[in-house]
């Protein structure tokens, strides 16, 4: 059995592979002859206090002992009859029907939107003319909304299923292997698309389809069980497996589902804002001063505080990066963070976001499972009309925004499309902008330098989560009503992020093989 030991080393010897070494033997009580392999199994910066350190956690194998590879991705022939549609190419859709050729069952996967190499002319046209497709942008299209915004592999969902399997995977089709070892692992959306490419490659040469262009529009039900599926307002095809992993923008799969008298339910959520400052300032502030180390990378942070019996926390915060316009329709505007993989972008930019639930909106009525949905898209639409209903977004100075004041003038902003001053106080729902406003002077005595007038909002930060629940059994992942829909990830309110989105599409795959073989 290996042996695991935990060292911190200072940021400018952790590429000392001599000196991990034998402080790492030193602490375990082993000699180099006493071993026969070792790796970096973790690694985390540690900058609580002034000097900084890198903790990791070294593996050892004893002599006559040998480090175990296992096959990462292994695909079985497909078995004739076994087959499963699954809706949406994000990462949930794409792990399902890898994880689906492993189980030998056919793949079948619909996206709406259009493949990762053609989409990225829809985002041109987006960031430069403001023109939105509502059927390709930064959330539709192949490998979803994570393709495009960042790439953060980080999860807190550690009981959810297996978290190194997602991450070799992406490893196997291509992403840097410093993603198994980092604490908050990062590809970086420039490295993405070729990842998500290879996901689909693999799928298409093991059998499986992967369809573009190809919009969900309609489904039927007998007996309680899905029966038959419409793409395109034309085409119907017989499914008794559907995964439904269609993302947290997919607003009018939502409205599909209600009008089939499919049970939906409202979901709690989080909206605020996306705010931008320069890197340099969140490294002195992180690093105590020393922001120029080489051997340290563009510094987070993680801020949390709780505000008139509301959290309101940092979201998707991104070093080194950019905001993006991410709307899915042509009458509002929405933000988004991404880095890519160098993280070398003078801004550091993050949402700050209010946690809310049904029963603490204006517009709340009971069993309304739209009541969040319809908040979110009021905030978005009331956004875009006040910025003059274009994809400019409205923005203010913090501190101006504090003070209720309209700004004179900003930085240079990282969101391509353009800004507009406006007074968020008369544009953002009072419950929002209040405690909002609060939680910036907090923040400031937590990180000394962060309540700043050179600090910009950008408004709003509201694709956080699906603000609508699809319900699922809890033991078999199918709908509560409907046999053989597999609500998934994001879009039904299962994930929260990538490596979330993947696990729940592996599971889904699991709950169904499991269904077939004992069938």
């Amino acid at each position: 059995m290996s042996v695991l030991v935990q060292i911190s080393i200072l940021p400018r010897q952790q590429e000392d592979e001599r000196f991990i070494l034998e402080t790492a033997l030193e602490k375990a009580k082993l000699r180099r002859i006493d071993i026969s392999d070792w790796r970096i199994r973790k690694r985390s910066i540690d900058a609580r206090n002034k000097r900084i350190k890198i903790n990791l956690q070294i593996e050892f194998w004893k002599e006559g002992e040998v480090r175990e590879e296992l096959p990462v991705f292994t695909p079985k022939k497909i078995s004739a009859g076994k087959e499963v549609a699954i809706i949406g190419a994000g990462p949930a859709g794409l792990y399902a029907a890898l994880r689906a050729i492993e189980a030998g069952i056919k793949p079948i996967v619909y996206e709406r939107g259009k493949d990762v190499r053609t989409r990225r002319r829809d985002l041109a046209l987006l960031n430069k003319d403001h023109i939105v497709n509502p059927e390709s942008n930064y959330c539709f299209g192949e490998g979803g909304a994570g393709t495009y915004s960042d790439g953060k592999l980080y999860t807190r969902s550690k009981k959810r299923g297996n978290v190194l399997k997602a991450l070799q995977w992406f490893v196997h089709f291509g992403a840097d292997a410093d993603i198994l070892v980092d604490s908050h692992p990062h590809i970086g959306t420039n490295k993405l698309p070729k990842i998500i490419t290879a996901m689909r490659e693999a799928i298409e040469n093991n059998g499986g389809e992967v369809h573009f262009n190809t919009k969900l529009t309609d489904l039927k039900v007998e007996e309680s069980a899905i029966k038959e599926l419409q793409f395109n307002d034309d085409k119907w095809v017989s499914y008794s497996n559907v995964i439904l992993a269609t993302g947290h923008s997919a607003r009018d799969i939502f409205e599909l589902l209600y009008s089939r008298n499919i049970k939906i339910e409202a979901k709690p959520f989080a909206i605020g804002v996306r705010v931008e400052h320069q890197q340099e300032l969140i490294d002195s502030i992180q690093y105590h001063g020393d922001c120029d180390n080489p051997n340290l990378p563009p510094a987070s942070y993680a801020l949390v505080h709780q505000v008139d019996g509301l959290g309101v926390y940092s979201f998707c915060m991104c070093p080194g990066g950019i905001i993006a316009p991410c709307a899915t329709d042509t009458d509002e505007v929405v933000t988004n963070g991404w880095s890519p993989s160098k993280r070398n972008n003078p801004y550091a930019n993050s949402g700050i976001v209010v946690s809310v639930a049904p029963k603490d909106l204006p517009n709340y009525k009971e069993n309304d499972p739209f009541v969040c949905l319809n908040f979110q898209k009021k905030v978005e639409h009331d956004c875009w009309v006040a910025a003059g209903k274009t994809q400019n977004v409205p923005a203010q100075r913090m501190v101006d925004f504090v003070e209720g004041k309209i700004s004179e003038d900003f930085p240079k902003t990282s969101y391509q499309p353009g800004i507009t001053s406006v007074d968020l106080n008369k544009v953002l729902p009072p419950m929002l902008a209040n405690r909002l406003k609060k939680a910036f002077v907090v923040y400031g005595n937590k990180m000394k330098g962060f309540y700043t007038n050179d600090a910009v909002l950008h408004a709003p930060e509201s694709r956080t989560s699906s603000p609508i629940l699809i319900p699922r059994n809890p033991d078999t992942l199918e709908h509560v009503e409907i046999s053989g829909l597999y609500p998934c990830a994001e879009g039904a309110g299962y994930a929260g992020g990538i490596i979330s989105a993947a696990i729940d599409g592996i599971n889904c795959i699991d709950a169904i093989e499991l269904k077939l073989n004992n069938s």
